[in-house]
C-alpha cells in the first residue's frame, strides 16, 4: 500500500510504500478523520499521530466521508457533494464510490500529521494538537482546500466555507488565505486530540458546565434517562439570569400535550367532517342528475307522441 503523509504546519508532503500488512493492521477498520498513532510504520514515525484523510483502492475508486462500509458501492451524486463534479446544470449522475472505512484492498491511503504540543513549552509537553483554523495580522481566515500559505482571491457562492449569501443567487469574489501554516498568522485556533502527563490552567484543570440545556423533548428525556409517562417540563434545565432573583427556561420542542392532541383530534375531525360531506353532495348531485335525465326523457317520449297524434 502506497501512503502518502502530509505535514500542514511545513506545507510538505512524503509518499512511502509499505508491503508488510502487520505495519498496516492498526489502521484497518479505522474511519476517514479517525487518528492512528504512526509507531507501526517504522521507528522513524515513533510518537506520531497521524489522521486519516482519505484514500483509494486498486481500481481507483476514491474513499467517500459517511459511507459506513470497507467495500465499493453505488450512489446518485448531484452538486455539492465530494467525488463528484457537476459536467451541466441540474445533472445527477450515478457512480461508484468506496467506504470510509479502511480495509486491506486500499492502494493507496493519506495521512495528515497532527501536531505535537512539545515546542509550545514544557506545560504542553506529550499533548496533541490538530489545527482548527485561523486567521492573518489583515483578518483574512484561513480556507481549508486552498493549498498555499498566502493570501489569494476566491469567487465565493452559497454554501462555501468563509462566505455568507446576502442575496438569494450572489457571489462575490472576497479575499481569503491559504491553509498552511506560516509566519504571517496572527491567530492559530488549536483543538486539543490527547492530553499530556501535566495540567494546563485554565484548559484541563477545570468543567466549564453547559449553559444551556436542550431544548427539544426527546433530547431532554436521553439526558435525564426519563420514560414516556415522566413529565419533560419538570426537567428541563433553568438558568440564572440574575443571581439568586430571576431563572428563564426555554421553550419545549415537539412536546405532546393534551391540548397539542385535542387540536389534532379537531383538525382531524374538520377533515372528516368535510369528507362527509362531500360525500353527501356527490350523492344529492347523481340523484338529482338521475332525475333531470328521467324527466327529460318523459319530456322527449311526450313530444314524440304528439307529433305522431297529430300526423294521424
Amino acid at each position: 500500500m502506497k501512503i502518502n503523509i502530509a505535514n500542514p504546519t511545513t506545507g510538505l508532503q512524503k509518499k512511502i510504500e509499505i508491503d508488510d500488512d502487520k505495519k498496516l493492521y492498526p489502521f484497518f477498520d479505522k474511519r476517514m478523520a479517525g487518528e492512528v498513532s504512526g509507531d507501526t510504520l517504522g521507528d522513524e514515525f515513533k510518537g506520531y499521530i497521524f489522521r486519516i484523510g482519505g484514500g483509494n483502492d486498486k481500481q481507483g475508486f476514491p474513499m467517500k466521508q459517511g459511507v459506513m462500509c470497507n467495500h465499493r458501492v453505488r450512489l446518485l451524486f448531484k452538486k455539492g457533494m465530494s467525488c463528484y463534479r457537476e459536467r451541466r446544470k441540474g445533472c445527477r449522475k450515478r457512480k461508484s464510490v468506496r467506504g470510509c472505512i479502511v480495509g486491506p484492498d486500499l492502494a493507496v491511503m493519506s495521512l495528515i500529521l497532527v501536531v505535537s504540543g512539545d515546542t509550545l513549552g514544557d506545560e504542553f509537553k506529550g499533548y496533541i494538537f490538530r489545527i482548527g483554523g485561523g486567521n492573518d495580522k489583515q483578518g483574512f481566515p484561513m480556507k481549508q482546500g486552498v493549498m498555499c500559505n498566502h493570501r489569494v482571491r476566491l469567487l465565493f457562492k452559497k454554501g462555501m466555507s468563509c462566505y455568507r449569501e446576502r442575496r438569494k443567487g450572489c457571489r462575490k469574489r472576497k479575499s481569503v488565505r491559504g491553509c498552511i501554516v506560516g509566519p504571517d498568522l496572527a491567530v492559530m485556533s488549536l483543538i486539543l486530540v490527547k492530553k499530556g502527563a501535566e495540567e494546563i490552567p485554565g484548559l484541563t484543570d477545570d468543567s466549564k458546565p453547559r449553559r444551556l440545556g436542550p431544548k427539544r423533548a426527546s433530547n431532554i428525556r436521553k439526558l435525564f434517562g426519563l420514560e414516556k409517562k415522566d413529565d419533560v417540563r419538570q426537567f428541563v434545565v433553568r438558568r440564572e439570569v440574575k443571581e439568586g432573583k430571576k431563572s428563564k427556561a426555554p421553550k419545549i420542542q415537539r412536546l405532546i400535550t393534551p391540548q397539542l392532541l385535542q387540536r389534532k383530534r379537531f383538525f382531524k375531525a374538520v377533515v372528516r367532517k368535510r369528507m362527509e360531506a362531500g360525500k353527501e353532495a356527490k350523492a344529492s348531485y347523481v340523484k338529482r342528475l338521475a332525475e333531470y335525465r328521467h324527466e327529460q326523457k318523459e319530456k322527449h317520449a311526450a313530444e314524440v307522441a304528439k307529433k305522431k297524434a297529430k300526423k294521424n
